[in-house]
């Protein structure tokens, strides 16, 4: 019976009593009128055209995010594989097996804004031209855009692509 009495308790107050709070604040005069869209470096955003970084691929579905749920055994995700492997190396112009296994698999969410390092080391030449800029110059936007391990041991460093996008304007 307390179990009870807890359980309806917090459903109210989670439920019911905090989103009528925060409807409540959201309200109030001229908080709203304020309010300024920032976005977020937390979600890859993919550009498309050759002055921007590519994310990696992704098979959610808009509005929601997840994978594609295929294993490495699955002959479709084989054939998905091997075209993004053709259209990124044809767009990079590199050959086949000189594209990351990032840039042709699709991050578990679909959102991950993170692509590694040698990846967007092969996209540095094609944004430098695109862009009229020096190579080196859009490797420093790289370096300056790469994260380190999370603890310093876990993952592999990586580079916030929506992040560095913005910087490139």
């Amino acid at each position: 019976m307390a179990g009870l009495r807890v359980l309806l308790a917090l459903t109210v107050l989670t439920g019911v009593l905090y989103p009528a709070a925060v409807w409540g604040v959201s309200r109030l005069p001229g908080l709203h009128a304020n309010a300024e869209a920032v976005g977020t470096a937390l979600v890859g955003v993919d550009r498309e055209g050759d002055r921007w970084f590519r994310t990696r691929p992704s098979a959610a579905t808009p509005p929601a995010s997840g994978g594609s749920n295929k294993g490495e055994r699955d002959a479709g995700q084989d054939a998905v594989v091997a075209e993004r492997r053709a259209a990124v190396a044809a767009r990079e112009g590199v050959p086949a097996d000189r594209v990351p296994e990032d840039a042709v698999t699709a991050s578990a969410s679909g959102l991950d804004p993170h692509i590694s390092a040698a990846y967007a080391d092969l996209q540095v030449p094609r944004v430098a031209r695109a862009r009229g800029l020096a190579e080196d110059r859009v490797r420093a936007l790289v370096s300056a855009h790469t994260e380190g391990r999370a603890a310093g041991v876990l993952g592999e460093p990586g580079v916030n692509v929506t992040a560095l996008n913005r910087a490139l304007g």
